[in-house]
């Protein structure tokens, strides 16, 4: 009984940190898109979560903490599932059972990790720099130059498109079962379900249009 309960307890730790990462993904998109229709309204808002205090100070690092969390949970759950499975049945097949995105969350998992090292690698890390290591001028026009240079590369914008295509497919999944692990099995599922369909394909290709259109002019 013990096993189950925290069994669950850790399905629902990680949906609740999925669907706050997922909060997080609609900012960062909401902000990114603003890109391709405004230069001076990208750069303000850019400018404003840069400097605002809660965000760098407090938002920022319960971000980190919750990626963090959610893929540390993700691989305690697949051994958790991999220990559970050690006799094998000859009638179990995973592809008639499961879809391929479901069997694989570990490995989309791993792919989305590590683009996330790209990324703060490409944004986050200069970011820190500027402001707290070579502590330069404020400049609020900086931003959008910065975010064209960085796709410049086609080698890094198919990276970042590659990416994006495998968190699709990890959203997919993921982004529904959230729900159902807390539980929410009633009559709005069939809407939950398209919903989440629907935000997992159309953002991550928004963010793909994004890193195609700066690179091309």
């Amino acid at each position: 009984m013990t096993l189950t309960a925290s069994s669950i307890g850790r399905k629902v730790a990680m949906a609740l940190s999925g669907i706050f990462l997922v909060l997080f993904l609609t900012q960062h998109f909401s902000i990114n898109i603003l890109s391709v229709f405004s230069e001076n309204l990208f750069n303000e808002v850019s400018h404003f979560m840069g400097n605002n205090p809660i965000v760098q100070f407090i938002l920022q690092p319960i971000l980190i903490f919750g990626v963090l969390f959610h893929f540390i949970m993700g691989f305690v759950l697949e051994l958790q599932n991999s220990k559970s499975r050690k006799i094998k049945y000859s009638s179990y097949k995973g592809s008639a059972n499961a879809s391929w995105m479901s069997r694989n969350m570990i490995y989309s998992g791993i792919v989305i990790l590590s683009f996330l090292g790209l990324h703060f690698y490409d944004f986050w890390v200069p970011e820190m720099n500027y402001k707290y290591v070579e502590v330069l001028p404020l400049d609020p026009n900086r931003y959008f130059g910065e975010l064209v240079h960085k796709f410049h590369s086609p080698f890094r914008v198919a990276i970042y498109a590659l990416s994006f295509i495998f968190l699709s497919l990890h959203l997919v999944h993921g982004f529904a079962s959230s729900f159902q692990s807390m539980g929410i099995n009633n009559k709005y599922s069939k809407t939950i379900k398209s919903f989440t369909t629907f935000f997992s394909v159309v953002v991550p290709l928004g963010f793909i249009f994004i890193a195609l259109f700066h690179h091309l002019n």
